[in-house]
């Protein structure tokens, strides 16, 4: 996603746009935070899908399968979604936000002030993102039932590192519904599919293995400086990945210990059943080599060295965030986003036990949707917060009333 420009603060349902950081074919994506009772504050990020896309019905349907099974995904190496909905038009998803960066950034950064990026680190990182891939993959429902989670879309701009040495996951499993976008500009296709598994070039069903193949090219770019699949055209990229010869490593780079080379070239074994099978496998080499090698990384060590390379960014970063914790609902010159909001009759994503809604006796699940003006929605979550009650139950209640006189 490139960068946009700052804009004033938003009202966006229970939330405040700060400053929309990033703008992509598919989302914009917003500093934002949330306010609740007795002062409290937290610094959040939004995800807000672009309206051309939020009217297109097989991908909001697939977007929120996707979000819903993502929000139940709760580890230290993936990024946590909060909330998932629908405030006038747009649909959106509310996440953790991470204060650090991105490795699409943090190498370009280390070459441009000449700094070689340390192969442990990337080791490191690359542990982490196996041991986040591992848990999503493994992930049952509450009855036993595997959730079958694949993320699709590992590359260098969904890993984050941030400035406290922590590695985090974007976006699992949202790029089974951007699949299905058609205003995605060219660059950005091509640059996914540099990264894509053979059987995901050639539209087979997916597994964890999938991932496992990404994550062993994104490693291999890390850890040589060259991009392991490019071309003139995304025929000649995809072309690439399922009939291209692999180079070891060692062939850009002579350094690269044998094991590590031997790690690579698994990950990126063609065929699916002589790849690694499970991303713990994965992690189990990478941290017998790390234990072993003469320097081994703690988060201390990925966090000062994070720090380092982005001193010149940090003051500016950490004054977006003290505009962000800055306390009060927006005033009378920052900009409502809705007159009107659309309030449905559901439960949270976080309160869903389920994946799919089970259906209702008598019929199929049902929801229905209210249009109140902006005031009347402040006044019912003021009765909301004195009772202790969410807002869906709130006018749950007061419909069930009314149906008591039927």
């Amino acid at each position: 996603m490139a960068a946009a420009e700052p804009k004033k603060p938003i009202r966006f349902g229970k939330y405040t746009l700060i400053d929309r950081i990033a703008v992509g074919g598919m989302a914009e994506i917003f500093l934002a935070r949330q306010a609740g009772l007795e002062g409290f504050e937290k610094t959040i990020v939004i995800k807000r899908i672009r309206p051309h896309l939020s009217k297109q019905a097989n991908f909001v349907k697939m977007f929120l399968n996707e979000a819903k099974l993502a929000a139940q995904l709760n580890h230290p190496n993936i990024v946590q979604i909060y909330d998932l909905g629908k405030i006038g038009e747009s649909y959106f998803i509310a996440m953790e936000y991470i204060f650090g960066r991105d490795m699409r950034r943090i190498i370009p950064k280390a070459d441009a002030l000449g700094i070689p990026f340390p192969m442990v680190y990337a080791l490191k990182i690359a542990s982490s993102v196996c041991e986040g891939l591992y848990y999503a993959h493994a992930r049952a429902d509450l009855y036993g039932n595997a959730l079958n989670i694949v993320h699709r879309d590992v590359t260098p701009e969904n890993i984050f590192v941030s400035f406290d040495g922590t590695v985090k996951v974007l976006d699992f499993g949202i790029a089974k519904a951007a699949n299905q976008i058609e205003q995605t500009r060219a660059g950005e296709i091509k640059g996914k599919l540099s990264y894509m598994s053979p059987e995901q070039c050639m539209g087979k069903q997916l597994d964890n293995r999938s991932d496992i193949f990404s994550l062993g090219v994104v490693l291999y770019e890390w850890l040589t400086g060259f991009k392991l699949f490019t071309g003139d055209s995304e025929v000649a990229i995809l072309k690439s990945i399922t009939e291209g010869k692999i180079y070891a490593p060692s062939y850009f780079k002579a350094d690269i210990p044998e094991a590590v080379e031997a790690i690579l070239m698994k990950a990126l074994e063609k065929d699916r059943e002589k790849r690694y099978q499970t991303a713990w496998e994965m992690q189990y080499d990478l941290d017998q080599f790390l234990s072993q090698y003469e320097f081994t990384p703690s988060n201390i060590h990925l966090s000062n060295f994070l720090k380092q390379l982005f001193n010149d960014e940090l003051e500016e970063e950490k004054d977006r965030l003290a505009q962000a914790r800055q306390p009060g609902p927006p005033g009378p010159d920052e900009i409502i986003e809705e007159e009107d909001e659309i309030v449905s009759v559901v439960e949270p994503i976080s309160e869903l036990a389920e994946v799919e809604p089970a259906p209702r006796k008598g019929g199929p699940d049902r929801s229905l949707a209210i249009q109140l003006s902006g005031g009347d929605i402040d006044a019912l979550n003021a009765i909301a917060r004195k009772h202790g009650v969410t807002l869906n139950s709130l006018l749950r209640d007061m419909v069930g009333n009314f149906l008591k006189y039927r």
